[in-house]
């Protein structure tokens, strides 16, 4: 899992405009649907497991109603002062089990950010990668970014592969960045700069 980082817009007058935000993002085993509170009774029973929020300073969501909440008001897919794009998906797989969310945060200067959470069963099997392709692949083409930047606790190791395997390149080291569950967490950042070129061998609909 990565952390969703918090970039300041250059042009604080500039509003963002949604890409098709109600459009379901398709790869060849995974169908990546804008996030909506209705998701929340798929999502609850898998985000309690305690794994997930071992290296990113969450718990699990304390009930239902609180994740559906949460879930209603990202699905507005913009901040309140309309300066960010909100780009939530929860992802399953085309026979109907969801494995995860995926989100990607555009701000105003063309730069995004992005995080995913994939669940325990479905780690190791190549579908973070897949869902997190398809994901760059919308920023970098529909939203025309030009950086897309991941934080990630230094202990984090199959993170820190999959995103080194999706073109990133480290470019800075945060030392006590964070402090959770009694550990100093030390941030790697790293930034992809152009459309990797691994994108054009996935097939996308």
């Amino acid at each position: 899992m990565t952390k969703k980082l918090s970039l300041t817009p250059q042009n604080n007058s500039t509003m963002m405009k949604l890409i098709a935000p109600e459009t379901t993002l398709e790869t060849s085993r995974l169908l990546l649907e804008p996030l909506m509170a209705s998701h929340a009774i798929h999502m609850y029973r898998q985000l309690q497991d305690e794994r997930l929020y071992q290296f990113i300073p969450q718990e699990p969501p304390i009930s239902l109603q609180v994740l559906q909440t949460r879930y209603r008001a990202l699905s507005s897919r913009l901040s309140p002062d309309g300066q960010e794009a909100w780009l939530n998906w929860a992802f399953r797989l085309r026979a109907g089990t969801y494995i995860g969310t995926l989100e990607a945060t555009v701000y105003a200067n063309q730069r995004a950010a992005i995080a995913y959470m994939i669940f325990p069963p479905f780690w190791q099997q190549g579908y973070a990668k897949e869902g997190c392709l398809r994901l760059l692949n919308h920023v970098f083409n529909d939203y025309q970014v030009n950086i897309v930047a991941a934080e990630i606790d230094t202990r984090n190791v199959a993170s820190i592969k999959l995103i080194k395997s999706l073109g990133f390149k480290h470019v800075s080291t945060k030392e006590n960045a964070d402090f959770f569950k009694g550990c100093v967490s030390h941030e790697y950042r790293y930034e992809c700069m152009s459309s990797p070129s691994s994108l054009t061998h996935l097939p996308v609909r």
